[in-house]
């Protein structure tokens, strides 16, 4: 019996260790790529460090920042583009997937891979050609607009509409995932619930308020937090499109810390924003966790 024992604690022991060792490559590259940076990140961030200096300045970064009326600009430009977006992706995600839904599969199949291009396709691709549409001289949306008279705007160059531009662009390649997850989801509400809200004369409205998002709540949760966060590390659309301008009208936290550490070399000042993004980021996705992370009783 004893000898049992022991050879059964020996199988574990042998399951534990190959587990691990089949983890060990992902898990080093989490520590080397992942881990790592964000801890040296915040190190960094508490001295002065640049080319040619590294004091220890202890909270100075993070105090500078708050009076720092550049990061404060970004920083709204931030919150704006996440509480335009994700609302607008969402609710225009399930729309469009409610709709795709009723269709037969092979309509089904083709609107799936139309809205999920723009996901799979380059970022500079994609800015390549919105750059094009709000071209102030020959750019398609301006000839669109002077059919109705009205006269060229500078999209991308004016204050009043360069970030509403972001906005859009970053909504149409946002669009994508949260279409495709939705009609998967769709398919696992069981069709008797459905069918027996609608025998009890039940509306579409009562049908999806009181069946479908209830049901689709887990997929609500990954959603919005996924493209919570996405939206909040935009950088790539700035970066090509307005490179944070017009003064500053659509500088984002993620590219000022870009600006600050690869274009002026304040290594220090770049890794304090990149802590206090990352501490919104995780009070919101907290909030958010606590609002749509209840589990659903079906």
């Amino acid at each position: 019996m004893e000898a049992t024992v022991r050879k059964t604690k020996g199988y574990v022991l042998r399951d534990w260790l190959m587990s691990y060792l089949f983890l060990l490559p992902a898990f080093g590259f989490f520590l080397l790529f992942v881990a790592y940076p964000m801890v040296k990140g915040v190190y960094i961030s508490f001295f002065d460090y640049s080319l040619r200096d590294f004091n220890f300045i202890w909270f100075d970064n993070y105090i500078s920042l708050i009076h720092n009326d550049t990061f404060l600009k970004s920083m709204r430009n931030t919150l704006l583009l996440v509480v335009i977006t994700v609302p607008i992706v969402i609710v225009f995600s399930i729309f469009v997937a409610v709709n795709i839904y009723k269709k037969k599969e092979f309509a089904r199949s083709f609107f799936r891979g139309v809205f999920y291009l723009p996901a799979v396709s380059s970022v500079v691709s994609i800015t390549v050609v919105w750059g094009w549409i709000y071209h102030p001289n020959y750019g398609i949306l301006n000839y669109l607009t002077s059919l109705f008279g009205a006269e060229p705007i500078s999209w991308l160059g004016d204050t009043r509409t360069a970030l509403l531009a972001i906005i859009a662009v970053l909504i149409t390649t946002s669009v994508g995932q949260p279409i495709i997850l939705y009609v998967a989801s769709l398919g696992n509400i069981p069709t008797s619930y459905i069918e027996a809200a609608e025998l009890d004369r039940a509306t579409p409205w009562q049908i999806f308020r009181k069946i479908v998002w209830p049901m689709l709540m887990p997929t609500n949760l990954y959603i919005i937090v996924i493209t919570t966060i996405n939206t909040f590390q935009c950088f790539a659309l700035i970066q090509l499109l307005t490179s944070g301008g017009p003064v500053y009208s659509t500088s984002t936290v993620m590219y000022g810390v870009y600006e600050q550490a690869f274009v002026l070399g304040h290594f220090g000042n770049a890794s304090a924003m990149g802590v206090l993004l990352a501490i919104v980021i995780g009070i919101i996705s907290i909030i958010q966790f606590k609002y749509f992370g209840s589990d659903v009783e079906y």
